[in-house]
């Protein structure tokens, strides 16, 4: 027999259910609408994909430019200035897992140059060991090891956007002032000191290179007056997912009044929001594969109320109930298949696009970087792919219950 089931190597139900995919003249609204559907469940997913990959992104690109400024893990003491670094260095390098630390100071400062005055975030390292530990990013006109080299003037490293704010140039003096002051018979005396300006770096975040500026462990001791203290120490773990544990570890090791803090805790907050807007932007999608799934729910109930005729004479001819379920799912199912395969090529299609060419623009200021960054997970993807599937599967069940109930005795009267 020409067209059986046989021919295509189907089952009974699928080669049904094929059949009926297939619309003949008459039945063209209800191809329309199956295309309708389709296409809802293929917007949504390469909808989510896309912006879920774009969330991915954010974070990652945001880990790695924190990480790159900062430490893993930060060793500070809670009665103020560390006098004993030193031994702390060597205990805390001593620990598993750790690979680097570094020594450094911090401070707020007030920054001025021909009449223009800012405030900055200063920090004195020191230039040998601070490089094993954090990445200041791209160093342009000097090198780090230059810090302190200079006897009259002491040497300072200036964001490239602090820089352009000041109108400072490279060899530049500028004055930086401390607010904390020095203390005198007279009361505290604002400490004034001038800096000659040896080069910039550009780390990529807005936060950063406008308010951040580094200096030399000996000229940021001596300015704020620690003489050989510390504010605290910056480690570089090998695993910067075990900081959380090497951090409560070596809190642990220095007790009071030491404490160490990880990268994770110290950013929390942050990645926290992130976290929350990616869930939030993943419910809010997926009611697109959902109304696509009420799509696909008009879409089968519509065929069966065409094909009450021929459900009741495949059902008088030894049809059960079971294998008229199955026709419509598989019919459901093909819908949501076709809609994944196609979503899903078109997210990871435009998500490659977006990553490659980089043609959306953002204000660095506001997002912290300059381009919409984009990271595609295998697993993600998969996980988006399955639940539209899912959804789709789901939605086929009510038309197919409803078409499994027929009474052949009852349909055929009225055909």
């Amino acid at each position: 027999m020409r067209g059986a089931p046989e021919e295509f190597g189907l089952s009974f139900e699928l080669f049904i259910s094929y059949r009926y995919l297939k619309a003949k003249r008459k039945q063209t609204f209800i191809s329309i609408i199956t295309a309708i559907s389709t296409a809802g469940v293929a917007l949504g997913v390469c909808a989510l994909i896309v912006v879920i990959g774009v969330m991915n992104g954010f974070k990652e690109d945001l880990q790695k430019k924190i990480l790159g400024i900062t430490s893993h893990v930060v060793i500070m003491r809670y009665s103020g200035t560390i006098g004993d670094w030193r031994s702390v260095k060597k205990r805390a390098e001593s620990e598993p897992g750790v690979d680097a630390a570094t020594p450094f100071v911090y401070t707020q400062a007030m920054v001025g140059f021909k009449g223009r005055a800012t405030g900055v975030v200063l920090r004195g390292i020191n230039p040998e060991t601070a490089q094993k530990v954090i990445n200041l990013g791209k160093v342009k006109e000097g090198a780090l090891r230059d810090l302190g080299a200079r006897d009259a003037v002491n040497g300072i490293f200036l964001g490239v956007e602090l820089a352009k704010r000041l109108g400072a140039e490279k060899n530049a003096i500028i004055s930086v002032m401390s607010p904390i002051g020095k203390l005198t018979p007279m009361g505290r005396v604002p400490v004034s000191r001038d800096f000659l300006v040896m080069g910039f770096f550009e780390t990529g975040m807005y936060e950063y290179d406008s308010n951040l500026a580094f200096i030399s462990l000996s000229a940021a001791q001596s300015f704020v007056g620690m003489r050989d203290g510390v504010t605290g120490l910056e480690v570089k773990v090998a695993d910067i997912y075990q900081a959380g544990k090497i951090a409560d570890s070596l809190q642990n090791k220095l007790g009071f009044p030491y404490y160490a803090k990880d990268w994770m805790r110290m950013n929390k907050s942050l990645f926290s929001a992130l976290k929350l807007e990616k869930l939030a932007m993943y419910i809010i999608l997926i009611l697109i594969v959902l109304v696509a799934a009420f799509g696909i729910i008009s879409t089968l109930i519509m065929v069966v109320m065409e094909k009450t005729g021929d459900i009741a004479i495949l059902m008088s001819m030894g049809a059960t109930r079971s294998s008229i379920m199955k026709i419509f799912v598989y019919q459901g199912l093909f819908i949501g298949l076709l809609g994944s395969v196609v979503g899903t090529a078109g997210g990871i299609v435009l998500s490659g696009i977006l990553k490659k060419y980089k043609f959306i623009k953002l204000p660095p200021d506001i997002y912290y970087i300059a381009t919409l960054p984009v990271r595609i997970d295998p697993l993600e993807v998969a996980l988006i792919a399955l639940s539209a599937v899912a959804i789709a599967l789901l939605a086929t069940i009510y038309p197919a219950r409803r078409a499994s109930r027929i009474d052949p005795a009852e349909a055929l009267r009225y055909e």
